[in-house]
């Protein structure tokens, strides 16, 4: 049979002593966890390993011996440690060994007990029980049921060195009786001030537990449903912000520990995504206070609202003409123009009654980005529709007109061809007129249809205007989603410490000589970048539906994208 020792790679350079671990009997496999060097006492060895055991529950016991051939020489150890056996009594027993300054190593096996000994050939595997530890290979700890099934498999290795965390927050120079070298032998001091600052973050989890539910109830108050509260609360993407960072606020806050590693890493991401935001937001704050930007940047404002009326107003005076040689319909031109005219005129004087109050507002929008850069890009998102809301208007009112006129057209080529649409069976059915319905359907149709030419015209410059701003706003809240849902943590994790995000492990033979156990090293393979974004992806937000943008030109230039504000809970036109 073939023998196979994990031992820790950490523990090559430890003292002469005893191998502790646990004896995989289904793998014939042996997982060293550290190494008890001397002096030590077999009986307080014992009662450590029976502690041990009872709070892991994993059945930790003396392998073998470990002797490191510097210090044989000094106090000729050999013979000592192989009549360990008899007090530990374990088999096989298990005796490793390194030659001096040699690159061999040497492992053997002695069973005392046994009438008929076989040799076994014997598999040195190296293993780091840092990355091991921490890369999450094991089966949940929670999952006692699966352990019995995966006994025989090579998760068993992971999953004895996550349970046996309590084995590795012994230090080596602590001054009890039993002296350990493992992993973390030498930086539990590290771990120490990592456990202080959890127990430190308690409290202030409890007092943003308070705030957020807090916050919370007032958002849930019937008083922000009454309208028009609710409507400004659903259709403004900053509230839809600002509600979504508050349900990752209640996420983080959570006092519910992380189930598994999925809930864990989407935590993270998530306190990693905002802390990113806030901080970006306040590199925005500082640079917009300086140097007065804000008052350049509202005494601009108001020359380029001037400078985009009177473009418009030109594209409307070239639309009541002959625009590209066409021929219109004059009376329909002039009152189609007309109209839009005065409602430029209505806009510039919103805009000019607005103008001593634009640097306050712009002010305090400024305060907004402390709360994060995607609220201040929400922010201004809203103010580019507010800022075009008479182009948003020219759109609604030509999809309208042209909705309308293409739908009566439809209708009365139905008449034409005897069928009508029947609103109960959501069918077209079959139909006799009378001459005189026949005579007026003739005479209607040949209105819209001549007349269709001036409103398609207006109506297709005005959807070209609308998709400007779409595509503007879509651009920010791209970059919203980009910050809100893009695994920061996993990426970090990813180039720094790639075996958090494990995917499998390989070996690599480092030895291999007829006489000498064959040594292999065992790496973690971790995940490939295409993974961590696709396990570890946030839900996401948009102020648009999911749509691709052929489906989104489709429908500004069908009529069907009226409302300038859209959520996933929103339904289309």
């Amino acid at each position: 049979m073939v023998l196979k020792v994990f031992f820790p790679a950490c523990c090559s350079s430890a003292d002469s002593g005893i191998l502790i671990g646990r004896w995989i009997s289904e793998q014939n496999s042996a997982v060293i966890l550290a190494v008890v060097h001397f002096p030590f006492i077999p009986v307080q060895v014992k009662q450590y390993l029976g502690e041990l055991q009872r709070v892991t529950k994993v059945s930790v016991s003396v392998l073998g011996s470990w002797s490191n051939s510097k210090q044989e020489k000094e106090e000729s150890l050999s013979g000592f440690l192989e009549d360990l056996g008899t007090i530990f009594c374990h088999e096989p027993w298990i005796q490793i060994s390194k030659e001096g300054d040699s690159k061999f190593w040497s492992c053997s096996t002695l069973q005392k007990h046994s009438k008929n000994p076989q040799e076994e050939e014997i598999i040195l595997v190296y293993y780091d029980q840092r990355k091991v530890m921490l890369s999450h290979l094991h089966p949940p700890l929670d999952t006692a049921g699966q352990r019995a099934e995966d006994a025989s498999k090579l998760s068993a290795i992971f999953d004895t060195v996550a349970r046996s965390q309590v084995l590795f927050m012994t230090d080596r120079y602590d001054e009890g009786p039993i002296k350990l070298t493992h992993w973390q032998s030498d930086g539990v001091e590290a771990s120490i001030i990592v456990e202080l600052l959890k127990q430190a973050s308690v409290p202030a989890c409890m007092l943003l537990t308070f705030l957020l539910s807090l916050v919370s109830g007032i958002c849930r108050s019937r008083v922000l449903k009454f309208w028009p509260l609710s409507f400004l609360w659903s259709k403004l993407s900053t509230c839809e912000q600002l509600g979504h960072r508050l349900q990752h606020l209640q996420v983080i806050s959570s006092k519910k520990k992380a189930q598994n590693q999925n809930q864990l890493m989407r935590k993270a991401n998530i306190f990693v995504s905002l802390l990113i935001d806030v901080a970006l937001g306040v590199l925005l704050m500082s640079w917009l206070y300086r140097k007065n930007r804000i008052g350049h940047l509202a005494d601009t404002l108001i020359p380029v609202a001037d400078h985009v009326a009177e473009e418009l107003q030109d594209l409307l005076q070239w639309l009541m003409g002959a625009p590209a040689g066409l021929k219109m319909n004059r009376a329909l031109d002039q009152v189609l123009g007309r109209f839009f005219l005065y409602h430029i005129h209505l806009w510039i004087s919103y805009i000019h009654l607005l103008s001593p109050f634009i640097e306050m507002i712009l002010w305090y929008v400024g305060l907004s980005a402390c709360l994060g850069l995607t609220v201040a890009l929400c922010i201004l998102s809203d103010i580019i529709a507010l800022l075009t809301f008479h182009i948003y208007c020219f759109y609604v009112y030509g999809a309208r007109l042209y909705c309308l006129k293409i739908y009566g057209l439809s209708s009365l080529w139905r008449l034409f061809r005897g069928k009508k649409w029947n609103v109960l069976r959501q069918r077209v059915d079959s139909c006799s007129y009378d001459l005189d319905q026949l005579f007026i359907g003739t005479l209607l149709f040949t209105i819209l249809l001549f007349l269709l030419p001036t409103t398609a015209l207006y109506y297709l410059v005005f959807t070209l205007l609308r998709l400007l701003v779409v595509i503007v706003q879509g651009l920010i809240h791209l970059l919203v989603d980009l910050i809100d849902s893009l695994p920061l943590y996993s990426l970090i994790l990813r180039l720094c410490r790639s075996y958090r995000l494990a995917a499998g492990v390989k070996f690599r033979v480092l030895e291999q000589q007829n006489g000498k156990p064959l040594r292999l090293l065992m790496q973690i393979n971790p995940l490939s970048y295409g993974g961590v974004v696709q396990t570890y992806r946030l839900p996401t937000y948009s102020c648009y539906p999911r749509d691709s943008w052929a489906s989104l030109c489709k429908k500004l230039f069908l009529g069907e994208l009226i409302y300038p504000w859209k959520h996933k809970g929103d339904k289309q036109n």
